[in-house]
């Protein structure tokens, strides 16, 4: 929940994504005082919460950039960016299982399951299973839906 500062009682770190096409990320927690970095046009990208300031949060985007949003900006709802190169995802979460589709590096998918190191992902109205190592925007034993 959240507290009346506006921080909160969820884990520090933890992932959060862009809840609109067009967000601000700042040098610190102040939109009068400190002057934008960066404005990110992905609604859904992944970034970390790493610090709560009032109604600020200090995040980190998926190349490890470091700045500070406005939480309005930000959305529970869980996505991950594909890294690396082409990935390859599966039907079931097997290696051994039928490939349902091949996903560009640098996609942003919407994480609908986690478990051990599998997940669950969606983009474009396709779904399947990725190896978790293969996206940004999970922890390593970090359990999602189910």
């Amino acid at each position: 929940g959240e507290r009346a500062d506006g921080t909160t009682t969820f884990p520090v770190p933890r992932f959060v994504s862009l809840k609109s096409n067009s967000a601000m990320m700042r040098t610190g927690p102040d939109d009068q005082r400190f002057p934008i970095i960066y404005e990110y046009k992905r609604r859904g990208l992944p970034m970390e919460i790493i610090r709560e300031y009032g109604i600020w949060r200090q995040v980190r985007d998926p190349d490890g950039q470091i700045g500070w949003m406005n939480k309005s900006l930000l959305t529970g709802e869980r996505s991950g960016f594909v890294t690396g190169s082409i990935r390859t995802l599966y039907t079931s979460p097997d290696l051994q299982s039928r490939v349902a589709w091949r996903i560009e590096p640098g996609t942003v998918v919407t994480i609908t399951l986690c478990e051990n190191v599998w997940c669950r992902v969606s983009n474009g109205g396709r779904s399947g299973y990725i190896l978790r190592s293969q996206i940004w925007g999970t922890y390593p034993n970090e359990t999602i839906g189910g």
